[in-house]
């Protein structure tokens, strides 16, 4: 096993791979802004090492000043988390030129993965079902207008570099589409260096359902079942649950089967995620996939009892999996909460200073943190602070357990989404496991005209 990893990430992410590495006696060097200094995970390394200014652009993002930080510190190996830099091929690329390992698959794929017309042409080819939509990038406009008429509309018009929802927008009509075009456009260009759009036909109230797999440099290749992860706000994900309640074991088989039909197809290596909507007749189309850990996978780590950065670094040192699909198998139901500093109503950032902060205790109540009673939140990054991650025998237990400690919960200092969550886990739509992705704009945001 590795002597020393260096951590290309920072907040709750950053301190979870700690934790899995103090256990496997690894001493771990952790990299920050000049922002995060105080922040826990910065702490809880054996080394730290600053490495730019509060922005992400002039600290996370920059590729020499993490490579200097490992090899000043003798690190052999960099896991870069989820984020920033965890599917940036030129960055996985770098660190493999450099002599170190990283941790995940080649740059090769996580540049084929990352580009979303590329994913779509691979899976087709593994015989994955993709969602109807062009096999290519449009050229303007005029093209993107005459293939949504081709399709029909609604479609989606997606960046081909895009992520986190950035550069996507579902579209009803040719006048949307030509407002929306050029400017999802120019995001694209701006956030991901690549303007490229493509169409999909839209799947209408679909489920968001994901596939977590694993597999080693010898062939050998598992899935770790599903990930419902319907409910979202901007194509955010908010709550996360494992096994999703909506589907049958023959599709939870058909979809587990089509996920390593295609690690097979790509020679996948290490931890990845392929992503599916599914409809009311549960046919499943292909999203995207995943070239790294997942912020949600603490849920398939409680189902499964496996310490999925352990397996990641397993690999990484050429290890054989250990296991057979046979040998696993789904061991209660766990669900994750995205706690946010942000306001419940508008969904807007809420930086600042916590003056308070009470976890819930309790069996099978489980805390993924980025904060301290005492954290600075700064307006610099991803307004995720935490994760409640619950485990119960059955998913009524879950729900039950996740809202009692949901309602022990407390966050003083900054605005935090507490209300949403516990309004959401309360909500029969919720509670009888037939949330769709529309969940948020169908239910949620109309109860706070109710006020």
């Amino acid at each position: 096993m590795f002597s020393k990893l260096l951590i290309a990430n920072r907040g709750e992410i950053a301190s979870r791979i700690i934790r899995t590495c103090q256990r496997l006696n690894i001493r771990t060097v952790a990299v920050y802004s000049e922002a995060d200094q105080e922040a826990p995970f910065v702490k809880e390394a054996d080394e730290s090492y600053l490495i730019g200014k509060p922005r992400v652009n002039e600290s996370y993002l920059k590729i020499d000043n993490i490579i200097k930080a490992a090899k000043e510190t003798n690190a052999e190996a960099i896991h870069p988390g989820y984020g920033l830099l965890s599917e940036h091929a030129g960055f996985a690329k770098r660190v493999r030129e450099e002599g170190l390992t990283f941790i995940g698959p080649t740059s090769e794929l996580i540049a084929m993965m990352g580009d979303k017309i590329a994913a779509r042409q691979a899976m087709e080819m593994a015989g994955v079902p993709v969602v109807p939509g062009t096999m290519e990038a449009v050229a303007d406009v005029q093209e993107a207008k005459k293939v949504a008429e081709e399709f029909g509309y609604p479609v989606m018009l997606k960046a081909a570099a895009g992520g986190g929802g950035i550069g996507m927008q579902a579209v009803k009509t040719t006048e949307e589409l030509e407002k929306a075009f050029e400017g999802n456009q120019k995001r694209a260009q701006t956030f991901f260096g690549d303007g490229k759009m493509f169409i999909e036909k839209q799947i209408i109230n679909p489920r968001h359902i994901e596939i977590q797999v694993l597999a080693d440099e010898h062939g050998n290749a598992v899935h770790l079942f599903e990930r419902e992860c319907s409910i979202q706000r901007r194509h955010q994900k908010v709550i996360e649950e494992a096994p999703s309640p909506f589907l049958s074991e023959e599709t939870r088989r058909r979809m587990g089967e089509s996920a390593l039909k295609a690690v097979q197809k790509l020679r996948y290596t290490n931890a990845g995620t392929i992503e599916f909507l599914v409809d009311d007749q549960e046919n499943f189309y292909f999203l995207e996939m995943n070239t790294r850990l997942q912020v949600e996978h603490p849920v398939t780590e409680e189902i499964t009892g496996l310490d999925l950065v352990e397996q990641q670094l397993r690999i990484a040192i050429g290890e054989k999996l250990t296991y057979k699909q046979e040998d696993l198998f789904i061991q209660g139901h766990a669900i994750e909460a995205r706690v946010y500093a942000e306001d419940s109503n508008t969904f807007y950032p809420s930086p600042g200073q916590l003056t308070k902060l009470t976890l819930p205790k309790g069996d099978g109540v489980r805390h993924e943190l980025a904060v301290n009673g005492n954290s600075q939140v700064t307006p610099f990054y991803d307004p995720m602070i935490a994760k409640l991650v619950v485990h119960a025998d059955t998913r009524k237990e879950a729900i039950e357990k996740l809202t009692k400690a949901l309602h022990q919960y407390e966050i003083e200092g900054i605005k935090c989404n507490l209300t949403m969550l516990k309004r959401i886990v309360t909500h029969e739509q919720f509670i009888s496991g037939e949330a769709t992705t529309s969940f948020i704009e169908d239910y949620y945001l109309p109860s706070l005209t109710n006020q």
